[in-house]
């Protein structure tokens, strides 16, 4: 074999990978999307947790739907007001603050929920919902298999007695719990209010005491006993109305049920719950 049958093919693969290098090059430049400068300074202000509470895929997503003017600059739930005002100003617009949301665990029975059998499945709650609502006799109450902990990016929630529980040092409000619960019982409240109705069940009273040993029975007492008009009882069970309790913490004392929870906060900042349910 000569040197010229090696030379003269190498030569021709050469040429033809600078003739397709050239065409890449000029097609790259030619079909290029333009980034418009301002989505990788936004980027760069988001905290990077992907947690889904903005309702985008990611922190990526969520910062070009921002920069299209899709989404606002406050967006963002865990990066709060701070990083919403560092995004109005790349933005050019100013920015209303918002106010700080927690998730709350609207369910106090846990072991003290009577159960209709024994599940030995696989531990989901979505899983076990599917199976007659759960173990357990109360159709509203937390199942208690951890799938809101397992979701939340920031691992806030833990199981305890049987039912969820948020760290409140370490929610940030991105309610991906709130997306993922089953039975939809957590909710996001304002992250100062000191008070929540540990129950979701709009049974009639009656069934309620024979479901569960920490249930709302609907009998009004906190009703009557709060000054500021804030709870209110619809289809057998009491809510807050966060723009007007003043956190006095009348229903929790009156609660016959003791399902209404106080939290306090604590010196250096963070709240802890005070009263512990059912006595």
């Amino acid at each position: 074999m000569t040197a010229s049958a090696i030379l003269i093919p190498a030569a021709i693969l050469a040429g033809l990978g600078v003739f397709f290098g050239i065409l890449l090059a000029i097609a790259a430049k030619v079909f290029a999307v333009k980034v418009d400068e301002r989505v990788p300074k936004v980027r760069e202000c988001l905290p990077g947790a992907n947690c889904g509470g903005c309702g985008y895929s990611g922190c990526d997503a969520l910062a070009a739907a921002i920069v299209k003017g899709e989404a606002p600059c406050s967006a963002c739930t865990v990066g709060g007001n701070a990083v919403a005002k560092q995004i109005g100003d790349i933005m050019g617009v100013a920015v209303a603050k918002k106010q700080r949301m927690r998730a709350q665990v609207m369910c106090s029975g846990g072991d003290l929920a009577i159960k209709k059998y024994i599940y030995e499945g696989a531990p989901d709650c979505i899983a076990a919902a599917k199976l007659g609502g759960g173990d357990k006799l109360c159709p509203y109450g937390c199942i208690g298999l951890g799938t809101c902990a397992a979701t939340c990016p920031f691992g806030a929630i833990s199981i305890v007695n049987g039912v969820a529980a948020v760290d409140y040092r370490k929610c940030e409000g991105c309610g991906a719990c709130v997306a993922a619960c089953p039975k939809k019982i957590i909710k996001l409240i304002p992250f100062e209010s000191a008070h929540w109705v540990g129950c979701m069940s709009k049974d009639k009273g009656a069934s309620v005491v024979k479901e569960c040993r920490a249930g709302c029975i609907g009998c009004k007492q906190c009703e009557r006993v709060c000054e500021a008009g804030a709870i209110t009882v619809t289809d057998g069970l009491a809510s807050i109305d966060y723009a007007k309790c003043v956190d006095c913490g009348k229903c929790v004392e009156k609660c016959p049920r003791h399902i209404i929870w106080s939290a306090k906060r604590q010196e250096g900042g963070g709240l802890v719950i005070t009263h512990t349910g059912v006595k």
